[in-house]
């Protein structure tokens, strides 16, 4: 009953952001969400014993939802800027050790990860409009529901039994088959001038990395010792628990809509 009720107010609440606010209340929600993501992150980074700069590594994952997402900070200058700033706070920070790499790399990591996606799917909704976010949406909905029950009813194979044993093969191939289809029903209303071999390709694509996020998602909970993210949204888990296909999944869709798309 907790995670119904934790959905009915985060799906209105999504869904309102989107289809009534302009462009940049899209853009406050993902920088929103960026915020709540990466101090998560960060907990799973010090369960692997990885201790990470909070403030400078939160600040470059804004900055770098913000540089994809309204595209007024040019996105290189992010990356070069905290290449710069996360190597020097580490090096002042710390003593020669086996850690010093892997804290500068997982900082580093953080705004590609966290920051350029949600931005990614912020600058969507100014592209391609508010129906472009919310076939995106569906499509990942649609694809997690299909692999969850396909799974349940006919899954024997086992898709990644050390990261996620309760996933199988078959719900794998049921999420990419309705996630594919989803696609390429609304795409007719959404990119109607679009062919629909292209929508099905990067429906694919959309749902295939939707699969990696949620799976390299599991991998650095399984691998920090925890099983949900934080205990934020009860019965859900934390922000990354819910956004961790979109991580993956917003920047294919992205460049669809930016790139491919008539």
């Amino acid at each position: 009953m907790t995670r119904v009720l934790s959905a009915l107010l985060l799906i209105p609440l999504v869904l309102g952001v989107v289809w009534f606010l302009p462009p940049v209340g899209t853009l406050v929600l993902a920088v929103v969400a960026s915020v709540f993501a990466v101090f998560e992150y960060m907990r799973l980074a010090a369960g692997l014993g990885i201790r990470l700069p909070r403030a400078l590594t939160a600040l470059t994952v804004v900055a770098g939802c913000v540089a994809v997402g309204q595209a007024s900070i040019p996105a290189e200058v992010v990356v070069l800027g905290a290449v710069v700033l996360i190597g020097s706070t580490v090096m002042l920070s710390g003593v020669p050790g086996p850690d010093a790499l892997p804290r500068a790399a997982a900082a580093m990591f953080a705004p590609a990860y966290i920051g350029f996606p949600l931005g990614a799917i912020a600058a969507i909704r100014t592209m391609g409009g508010r129906e472009a976010v919310l076939l995106l949406m569906a499509t990942i909905v649609i694809s997690d529901s299909a692999q969850y029950y396909t799974g349940r009813t006919f899954g024997r194979s086992p898709l990644a039994p050390s990261i996620s044993p309760k996933k199988t093969r078959e719900g794998a191939i049921g999420g990419v088959v309705f996630g594919t289809l989803a696609m390429v029903i609304g795409a007719r209303y959404v990119f109607p001038a679009t062919s629909w071999l292209l929508v099905a390709l990067a429906g694919l694509a959309v749902v295939l990395c939707g699969i990696a996020g949620d799976l390299f998602e599991s991998l650095l909970k399984r691998s920090a010792g925890v099983k949900d993210s934080s205990a934020l949204i009860p019965g859900h888990g934390g922000i990354l628990d819910r956004i961790d296909s979109w991580l993956f999944a917003g920047p294919a869709y992205y460049v669809f809509v930016r790139y491919l798309q008539a």
